[in-house]
């Protein structure tokens, strides 16, 4: 009697409107990692992952479910292009792995490529193919109304990977709908990466799924080192100085122009490669290893050292499948036919970013480098010789200070909402310099100041720290690492702004 009185009474309180509203998509209250919500969310899956800890089965199905709510609280009713998506790749790979005649099997091939990139196309680059054309021919072409579909370039490059593989012969296909599913919905990388591979993510499935010690004591690493570079440095940063800047430049002098664009490259890093640790640790905790998408990119040599450093699921996709094929179609061309090779690439690198000149002239940067950098290749090095300076450790520190601005040049370019906005900032930094302004913005930006430190500081770590951290708290009872998470929780709760910022990769 007493306990039925006790669970009435409780029930008024609760507002089951509210409650409903959680689990319906509201494109104002998506659910992210650093959210209040995801964790109960993921306190839940992990609830039923181990009550489920006997059946494979289960716990399969029950990461798919979760997967599918996740992607919908996101993205809304797109969560059925992502089906759609599943199955045709699933299905085509099979049919291109069954064909005996090698010419219905690139029919097939092509076909499901002609798919997966006309929906990418289609939804990202409509609208923008439609100005040029607009531009071009005077004409007063009507854009469309449509809606991005948070993930799509990820999830898309995934399915791709995917029947590529198949009809080089590098893997053969799975049988099973349902892993082949769990591959595509994953839900801890279905938003912005990594962009892991079917070959290396489907033989996990037949393995055990369940986390040691050393994946737990990894997870609680990576989830409270994401959660401080996303949710407090990233945010805190882009919120209360970088958004200002580049939303009106010239409002402001060049050294703050200039500030904004080293806050800007530390945002960036610290934004993603902190959603990236936290799916990384996510993952760990359901028992799955994804592959890595960040090695201190700032301390590269070279722009091509820093490509092997930064988004490195994306480069080496590239690399694998789009310059390779490129390569062995120019050789006869020899060094200029890879130099073409590496500009096409990087130049879609920038493209496949986003339906904005700036991305293109982001991506026609990158190429230019690199092209440059493989045809002087003998030229800088026979240079260096002369000069007594190969191999020298100043020589190494010259090249990683031009590599780090040559990235921070189109770091700039990347941030811009367009070309003038560019321009305005260039502009500023190189005719309105105003250096004294210096020690007044430390004065007005102090907190912001001391962040973007920190962050720099977070990311020249070097590994064998972040191994010992990592060892350290692997070492530690489950109390201690659960207490170690609670704190940075709290840490995050303390810092972060009202209105929790997207991972700025989700635009891509």
């Amino acid at each position: 009697m007493f306990n039925s009185i006790a669970l009435s009474r409780f029930l008024q309180y609760i507002d089951f409107s509210k409650v409903q509203q959680l689990f319906i998509y509201d494109p104002s209250d998506q659910l992210y990692f650093s959210t209040s919500f995801f964790l109960f969310f993921f306190l839940a899956l992990l609830f039923f992952y181990r009550m489920f800890s006997k059946s494979k089965n289960l716990k399969i199905y029950t990461i798919i479910f979760f997967s599918l709510f996740f992607y919908y609280k996101n993205s809304g009713y797109f969560f059925l292009l992502l089906f759609v998506s599943t199955f045709i790749n699933f299905y085509f790979g099979s049919w291109i792995h069954k064909s005996k005649s090698s010419g219905i099997k690139k029919l097939l091939f092509v076909s499901v490529l002609v798919i997966d990139l006309g929906s990418l196309i289609y939804f990202k680059y409509t609208n923008f193919f439609i100005q040029i054309i607009n531009g071009f021919t005077s004409g007063n072409i009507q854009l469309l109304n449509i809606l991005l579909p948070v993930g799509i370039s990820f999830y898309t490059f995934k399915a791709m990977s995917y029947v590529i593989e198949i009809f080089i012969e590098t893997m053969e296909p799975t049988n099973s709908l349902r892993d082949f599913v769990l591959y595509m919905f994953f839900f801890p990388n279905i938003l912005a990466g990594p962009i892991d591979r079917a070959v290396a993510f489907l033989p996990q499935i037949e393995g055990d799924m369940t986390p040691t010690k050393e994946d737990i004591g990894r997870a609680v690493f990576l989830i409270m080192s994401g959660l401080f570079k996303k949710a407090v440095i990233a945010d805190y940063i882009g919120l209360n100085f970088v958004d200002r800047v580049f939303q009106v430049p010239l409002r402001f002098t060049g050294v703050e122009n200039l500030l904004a664009s080293y806050a800007y490259t530390i945002q960036i890093y610290c934004d993603f490669s902190g959603y990236t640790d936290m799916a990384l640790g996510i993952a760990s905790l359901l028992g799955f290893k994804l592959m890595d998408n960040f090695n201190i990119p700032f301390i590269a040599t070279s722009i091509a050292d820093y490509w092997r450093r930064w988004h490195i699921s994306l480069s080496t996709w590239l690399l694998d499948y789009l310059f390779k094929p490129l390569q062995m179609s120019f050789r006869r061309m020899r060094i200029y036919g890879s130099a073409l090779a590496i500009f096409i690439t990087f130049l879609l690198v920038g493209f496949w970013h986003g339906a904005n000149w700036t991305f293109v002239v982001f991506g026609l940067f990158h190429s230019t480098y690199l092209a440059v950098s493989l045809l002087t290749q003998k030229f800088r090095k026979a240079f260096w010789d002369k000069l007594h300076l190969s191999g020298t450790k100043f020589l190494k520190v010259f090249q990683i200070l031009i590599t780090f601005h040559l990235v921070l040049i189109t770091a700039i370019i990347f941030r811009s909402d367009s070309l003038t906005t560019a321009r305005n900032v260039f502009h500023q930094i190189f005719r309105y310099f105003h250096g004294a302004v210096f020690f007044q913005w430390i004065t007005g930006y102090t907190q912001v100041f001391v962040f973007i430190l920190i962050g720099y500081v977070l990311h020249f770590i070097p590994k064998s720290v972040d191994n010992k951290i990592k060892n350290m708290i692997t070492a530690s009872p489950i109390y201690v690492q659960a207490l170690l998470l609670a704190l940075m929780i709290i840490v995050v709760v303390q810092v972060e702004s009202a209105q929790l910022q997207p991972v700025i990769y989700f635009n891509f």
